[in-house]
């Protein structure tokens, strides 16, 4: 970590450093409850309920008790140490809102791709997003009740991505395990940094 000297001050100054990280994936994936559960701070959300405006555009397939949508994004903060935060940020997922992306993707760390099998083919644009810029991503199989359970591997079959990306099973409601989705990304953006991954 990077450290500043004061000129009235000779003791060495932590310089902070603040990670971003973007939670992304398809409608009704799961972005606004995982970003809820990591976040130490009451998240800011921009949850709008559904519409018969909607009716025609938001297909709600295989989500159908899905009653709100992200229409901005969700924001979240994870305190690590005094000089280490991460902030959460996730995204909208409907086409008619991904005018955000390019603001909020400025400056991430990476990405987290929720993955909903009952809606595979919904995370593709998420991550050609990330792959044609060349922003590190994880896929995370948000492993929802009452429905088929899939393997990792099984879906990085489906989703034909590289050898070297993570996928996670997950639970987007539970605080550990979001938590190791999280860890799973870090140690996958500092692989390819040739970086030493953190370990515990």
């Amino acid at each position: 970590m990077d450290y500043v000297r004061s000129e009235r001050d000779p003791s060495p100054a932590r310089l902070p450093l603040a990670l971003k990280i973007l939670i992304a994936g398809g409608f009704g994936a799961g972005k606004t409850t995982l970003v809820s559960a990591l976040s130490e701070v009451r998240p800011l959300q921009t949850e709008e309920v559904l519409t018969d405006a909607g009716i025609g555009t938001d297909d709600l397939s295989g989500v159908e008790g899905k009653s709100t949508t992200t229409v901005a994004m969700d924001f979240g903060r994870i305190t690590i140490t005094d000089d280490l935060q991460v902030y959460l940020f996730g995204t909208p997922g409907q086409d008619r809102f991904w005018f955000l992306w390019d603001e909020l993707a400025f400056g991430a760390l990476g990405a987290v791709v929720l993955a909903d099998t009952r809606r595979l083919p919904d995370c593709f644009p998420s991550i050609d997003y990330f792959e044609q810029r060349g922003i590190p991503f994880v896929v995370g199989v948000n492993c929802f009740e009452d429905t088929r359970r899939f393997g990792a591997e099984a879906v990085r079959q489906a989703l034909d991505i590289e050898p070297e990306v993570p996928v996670v099973l997950c639970d987007a409601r539970d605080r550990q395990s979001g938590k190791l989705v999280l860890i799973s990304l870090v140690e996958h953006v500092a692989r390819q940094r040739g970086e030493p991954v953190p370990v515990g």
